[in-house]
């Protein structure tokens, strides 16, 4: 374990692992915290000297159950304000306004301008009508810092997302031209249903599948299921209680005859490869969630957005499919994250075949 810099502050290594199980605990519990960044860009090679003078400032004006550490060691540091009030915009002002006035008495007006302050809150507030809003990176530093480490696994599972997403696309070409005229013959519009979608850090993107539904469809009857399936207090149309309901609508009247079979062999989200290709998802990795049902996410929920590229097919996909309860589902994605490897998604990838043909838990 990395020391302590001093009586009051962390290393690098501690300092992030403070920072995600700060994160974990407000996930759970709900209560905000604020996340400090200092550094000095303008002042190139002196800008470590100057920071260590503002690390000793800094620790003698933070609360002893704030943290304060390096955010990365020698050009930015951090301080980790927990427990805020709710009123995020209030504590803002007040703890840039109480360190930017230490920072001034200790060394001077001018040099303190040096230094650049930037305040990071969470849980983040959503902006659903923003459909540029992505979730704040710099909360998030644990995952850049994992890339590192396994940076040939990360190049190898985009290798084999665009080399496997490439070769399927052409090996069933076929395949989607015969899908393509049964979906134009036998209904009314477009080949492809084009969904907005929440990629890695919420960042939206067009998510492709074949049309299984007729047009024009009322998409508040699946927003309100959804919603109220997540909540735990929906029942499926024979009384089920939630915990034996499935993800989906079961028997759902805007599905065509050939859309239905689509759906229970999961071939509808074929041309999601394409997305693949172009990096908006992976092969393997969470399912990607509609901005409606992110919307009522818990925060700890929200992890399986953050975390990871979406993927066509996943733990949860194998493992239940619809048949899953939701937490049970943001359970089997945060599973996944964990214990990432290669080979677990070729396990996963193996599986998948089986578990879209058989149909189970699929609507």
């Amino acid at each position: 374990m990395e020391k302590v810099v001093g009586s009051r502050s962390f290393g690098e290594d501690v300092f992030q692992a403070m920072l995600t199980l700060e994160r974990r605990r407000a996930e759970r519990s709900g209560q905000p915290f604020a996340l400090m960044l200092l550094s000095a860009p303008a002042m190139n090679g002196s800008a470590g000297k100057l920071l260590h003078r503002v690390l000793g400032i800094v620790a003698k004006n933070s609360r002893e159950t704030d943290l304060v550490g390096w955010y990365n060691t020698g050009t930015v540091l951090g301080i980790i304000f927990t427990q805020i009030a709710p009123d995020a915009a209030s504590v803002e002002r007040i703890i840039r306004e109480k360190i930017s006035s230490a920072l001034q008495k200790e060394l001077g007006k001018d040099t303190a301008k040096s230094v650049v302050i930037s305040v990071h809150l969470f849980p983040e507030d959503w902006n659903k009508s923003d459909s540029g809003w992505v979730a704040d990176s710099k909360l998030y530093s644990d995952l850049d810092r994992k890339v590192p480490r396994k940076r040939f696994s990360q190049g190898m599972k985009r290798a084999m997302d665009i080399v496997g997403s490439a070769a399927l696309l052409t090996l069933l070409a076929p395949v989607f031209a015969i899908i393509a005229v049964i979906v134009k013959l036998t209904s009314d519009g477009p080949v492809l249903f084009e969904q907005e979608r929440m990629g890695q850090f919420a960042a939206r993107f067009k998510c492709l599948k074949f049309r299984t539904m007729f047009t024009n469809c009322d998409a508040k009857i699946h927003q309100a299921y959804v919603q109220q399936f997540i909540a735990g207090i929906v029942a499926d149309q024979n009384g089920n209680p939630p915990e034996k309901t499935v993800y989906k609508i079961v028997n759902d009247p805007r599905i065509t005859p050939v859309g239905r079979f689509l759906r229970k062999t999961s071939l509808d989200e074929l041309p999601q490869l394409w997305n693949v290709l172009i990096g908006e998802m992976s092969l393997v990795g969470p399912r990607p969630p509609v901005p409606y049902e992110f919307e009522i996410y818990e925060h700890w929920h929200r992890r399986r957005v953050f975390e990871l590229k979406p993927g066509v097919t996943g733990l949860w996909q194998v493992s239940g499919r619809s048949r899953t309860k939701f937490d049970d589902m943001v359970r089997l994605d945060l599973r996944y994250s964990q214990t990432w490897s290669l080979w677990l998604d070729i396990k996963i990838l193996l599986a998948t075949p089986r578990a879209a043909f058989m149909g189970t838990g699929a609507y």
